[in-house]
């Protein structure tokens, strides 16, 4: 256990960075752990998407618990949100499967993948308020009945690729389209309900990485040790830290981070 924790110290490190930064803002996660371990310990883009989901899939679902026991998760958007985003997820797991072993164009390929899901995130962090704003002021252009329901669906559609090939979206960039959608949500129900299906989503989309060879233990484990204090630290922080200020720091960090992807 002891040589485990020595060699480890770095992944836990980083999990524990990553998991403050949740905690506090509720988004980065997957935006921030798997540019992380590309950029900085040079994991395998596949590897480190793989890891990234299975470790995404653990720590959403205390978060769900937690939200459930408040009655903030919206079930009906939920049910909606899954039959997109669980369709397109093995969808994209079984394309991955068929298309052959890994090569380094796919591998570039995956890391363009990142870098605009880090982008996309970044731009929704920046720019929620604002759309949010609009969208409640013009009523009129929001959808209802069978176009809302059609919608949803198709939002997680969409979602349910990008988190698939880049273990990014679920975050910030589904909180945002939640929003988009249903306006009159309380801020508890949005994040109650985009940690709802992100649960499932990833579940699904880690066990097909699993499937693939893409999950790396060691480094899942290393992680998990490192971010579930972390991230009840930072829930502590954030009723203290002004949350415009920590969001408009990750924010920057992910556009940097996005942009460096991209031109590597």
């Amino acid at each position: 256990m002891t040589e485990f924790l020595l060699n480890s110290s770095q992944y836990i490190i980083s999990g524990a960075l990553v998991g403050l930064l949740v905690g506090m803002t509720g988004v980065g996660g997957g935006s921030l752990m798997t540019p992380l371990l590309t950029i900085i310990f040079g994991v395998a883009p596949t590897t480190a998407v793989g890891t990234d989901l299975a470790f995404a899939a653990i720590t959403k679902g205390f978060g769900t618990a937690a939200h459930r026991l408040h009655g903030n998760v919206r079930w009906d958007v939920v049910r909606l949100l899954c039959i997109g985003s669980l369709t397109t997820a093995a969808l994209s797991i079984f394309i991955l499967k068929f298309a052959g072993p890994v090569s380094k164009d796919w591998n570039h390929l995956i890391s363009i993948s990142i870098g605009v899901s880090v982008l996309l995130t970044a731009a929704s962090l920046l720019i929620r308020t604002k759309i949010l704003k609009w969208v409640q002021t013009h009523p009129q252009y929001s959808p209802t009945g069978n176009a809302l329901k059609f919608g949803t669906i198709l939002v997680g559609a969409v979602i349910g690729v990008l988190v698939t090939i880049s273990s990014i979206g679920a975050g910030a960039i589904g909180a945002t389209l939640i929003l988009l959608l249903y306006p009159h949500l309380k801020a508890a129900e949005v994040a109650g309900t985009d940690i709802a299906y992100a649960v499932p989503l990833t579940a699904l989309a880690g066990l097909g990485h699993w499937w693939l060879g893409n999950v790396h233990f060691d480094l899942l484990f290393g992680l998990l040790l490192g971010s579930v204090p972390a991230i009840w630290l930072g829930a502590k922080l954030s009723s203290v830290l002004s949350e415009r200020a920590t969001r408009t720091t990750l924010a920057g960090t992910l556009l940097l981070v996005g942009i460096k992807l991209i031109s590597s």
